[in-house]
């Protein structure tokens, strides 16, 4: 039995679990960009009206961040289920979690038309997303990383990955298309609801796709093997929530300590540049629209490169070149945009989101590869969310108060290079998990062996037998 669950796919079968991972997660990210990005153009004047407009952009980020808030219980509760019940089934829910909160958004009253119930019902929407999300990416990456081979792990996993890039590609396309179309009053009035709604067209495009796929097959061995010791024991499976804490606590702090730089620098380069371009800067908002717009296509690209060269030199130094290159770039990333010209704007966006793609990148199999099978969805997703509370979901807030207390983006600066300096210090007390086999079920992590490159390559290709 667990040997024909864990047979390796087809070419054709693993790309359509690529696609389906990569599309769902294209959506989810969507949404919640989409959200991140609203927040800075226009929820500050429909929600939160009477404030004075930097002060209302630090409230609508305040909405923003409460969605990170939610990622970590979504990533417990999301964990605990995919590990029991397989990463399929719990990442249909996410979708249709994430969708249903973003479409109902679209069709919200504003503070004009209810007051401050407005404000509060957009929070509760806010935290379904976050909730979705936070159990959304571990599923994803874990679908594509059970199916593929050691060898090639890294680059097929960077592609669930690369559905951040396109959700905000895709955000800020529409975004930047509808500001081009119509007149600010329009926009305020009613189009910023267009893309909320687009986003029940898009849910079950994703939903079609992802009911396609089947379950990982290295989750299915390992639920047959818990079924036979359930069967032939008397003691109870422990919640892998339990497992993750006393196996893998080192491995669940490098997740979260490589996850500062990653998550704050996004943030910064993709939503808070709508801020400081906009106000600090004075220039159009759809200058500084086109600059993430293309910026994000770049980082698509990118992503499965840096990927693939995780594969071939590991996890460890492409991420480092990502955590330092971040750090480096920082100053001349808002040297370039105070220009106000767009290709140095343009320039500034790209080069970070190229660097911040070296983190990013590897971070799918990274994470997958520290845990072990009945308590990867748990632990991959615990270390990978509880991080986003401390990083991406305040850095806005913090970027902007920065700003507006000190009138210079030398303190943002500083703060990047801060959390660049927690991720290589991170980094450099992780392991390097290039090649670990992923069918180990449930062993700590000091017996589980990362097996050499040559016998690595004999395993990926060899059917596990009972």
């Amino acid at each position: 039995m667990a040997a024909s669950a864990s047979a390796p796919p087809t070419p054709s079968s693993l790309k359509r679990i690529v696609a389906a991972s990569l599309i769902g997660t294209t959506i989810e990210w969507y949404d919640f960009f989409l959200y991140g990005s609203a927040a800075a153009l226009v929820f500050n004047k429909l929600f939160f009206p009477d404030s004075d407009p930097l002060v209302g952009t630090l409230l609508s980020f305040l909405t923003y961040a409460v969605g990170f808030a939610a990622r970590p219980v979504g990533a417990l509760v999301f964990g605990h289920f995919g590990d029991r019940l397989g990463r399929k089934k719990l990442l249909v829910l996410s979708l249709l979690m994430m969708g249903g909160a973003t479409f109902a958004i679209g069709l919200m009253p504003t503070h004009a038309t209810i007051g401050t119930a407005a404000p509060v019902l957009l929070t509760v929407l806010r935290l379904i997303q976050g909730f979705a999300l936070g159990g959304e990416w571990g599923g994803a990456v874990l679908l594509v990383s059970e199916h593929g081979d050691a060898e090639r792990r890294g680059f097929w996993a960077s592609w669930p990955q690369t559905g951040a890039p396109a959700g905000q590609l895709l955000a800020t396309g529409v975004l930047s298309a509808l500001t081009a179309l119509l007149s600010d009053a329009a926009f305020t009035s009613w189009g910023w609801r267009i893309p909320f709604l687009l986003s029940g067209v898009l849910v079950l495009v994703g939903l079609w796709i992802r009911l396609s796929v089947d379950e990982s097959p290295v989750f299915k061995a390992a639920l047959a093997q818990a079924e036979q010791r359930k069967a032939g024991a008397d003691a109870a499976e422990k919640m892998p929530i339990v497992s993750v804490l006393r196996h893998h606590w080192r491995d669940v702090l490098v997740a979260m300590g490589a996850r500062m730089a990653e998550n704050i620098s996004y943030y910064v380069i993709t939503a808070f540049i709508l801020v400081y371009a906009t106000t600090a800067v004075e220039v159009s908002k759809q200058t500084a629209l086109n600059a993430v717009l293309i910026g994000s296509a770049v980082h698509f690209a990118v992503i499965p490169a840096w990927g693939a060269l995780s594969d071939r030199i590991g996890r460890r130094p492409v991420y480092l070149i990502g955590a330092v290159g971040v750090g480096a770039w920082m100053f001349p990333f808002f040297s370039l945009i105070d220009t106000a010209s767009f290709g140095n704007i343009l320039l500034a966006v790209t080069v970070g989101l190229v660097l911040h793609g070296a983190m990013y990148a590897p971070q799918a199999a990274f994470f997958s590869e520290m845990f072990a099978t009945r308590m990867r969805y748990s632990g991959a997703s615990i270390g990978a969310q509880f991080a986003s509370v401390a990083a991406g979901a305040p850095a806005p807030l913090i970027a902007t108060a920065l700003l507006a207390d000190y009138d210079s983006s030398a303190p943002i600066s500083l703060y990047v290079i801060a959390a660049a300096l927690i991720t290589v210090v991170a980094i450099l007390c992780a392991r390097e998990t290039r090649q670990r086999d992923l069918t180990d079920v449930d062993a700590a992590p000091d017996a589980r062996k990362v097996p050499t490159p040559r016998r690595a390559e004999t395993a990926s290709v060899r059917t596990p037998r009972s």
